[in-house]
């Protein structure tokens, strides 16, 4: 019998210090810190810079095929433009970059512009866009972009208010493309790899 109580005590006394040095360890514990909600490595809904032909994105509702894909570089600066396709036959590209912060951007063509990257200001449709980089980039393209499989192109980039851009852009040989462009906020994006994601 006394061997019992003996045994009881000793389990309770182990239990209860258990419980202490949980405790005093759940005390010591620091604050978890502060994560930025929008990081693409903290995102459910997929990183765009992983992008690349034979992937689909959902975009405000909206899906969408990556059909091709341009790799561009400009001395150390790097950056990717995806060419989508809607099940309508819509086209747009989405731009990724870091400069520093991750900027999403769809684009949409402006087919027949006059417009011209000579002026420093520039407006379409009532918005005022101004000059903001000029460049010449060696690009690789993967998929289907209308493009050979390397090259340079020139660009001209208009910045414009609440992510509004216009873009300019003249491939080795061609005239000069124009676009619009807007900022993709973010969470409104979600993407979904292709069949053989092993491979990225």
């Amino acid at each position: 019998m006394r061997t019992v109580l003996i045994v009881v005590i000793v389990v309770a006394v182990a239990l209860v210090a258990v419980a202490v040095v949980r405790a005093l360890r759940s005390r010591q514990r620091p604050a978890p810190s502060p994560r930025d909600p929008f990081d693409p490595g903290e995102s459910t809904f997929g990183d765009p810079r992983t992008l690349r032909a034979g992937d689909m994105v959902e975009l405000l509702g909206d899906r969408l095929f990556v059909r091709g894909s341009l790799r561009l570089r400009e001395g150390g600066y790097q950056w990717s433009e995806h060419f989508l396709d809607d099940v309508e036959g819509s086209r747009s590209w989405l731009s990724v970059e870091e400069d520093p912060d991750l900027e999403v951007v769809r684009w949409v063509r402006l087919k027949n512009s006059t417009l011209r990257p000579s002026a420093t200001t520039l407006t379409h449709d009532g918005v005022e866009y101004r000059r903001d980089e000029h460049g010449t980039a060696q690009f690789v393209s993967e998929g289907t972009t209308g493009l050979g499989s390397a090259g340079r192109v020139e660009y001209v980039d208009f910045e414009g208010p609440r992510g509004r851009y216009l873009s300019f852009e003249r491939f080795e040989g061609g005239e000069w493309e124009v676009a619009v462009g807007e900022r993709v906020p973010p969470g409104t994006l979600t993407v979904y790899p292709g069949s053989d994601p092993v491979q990225r």
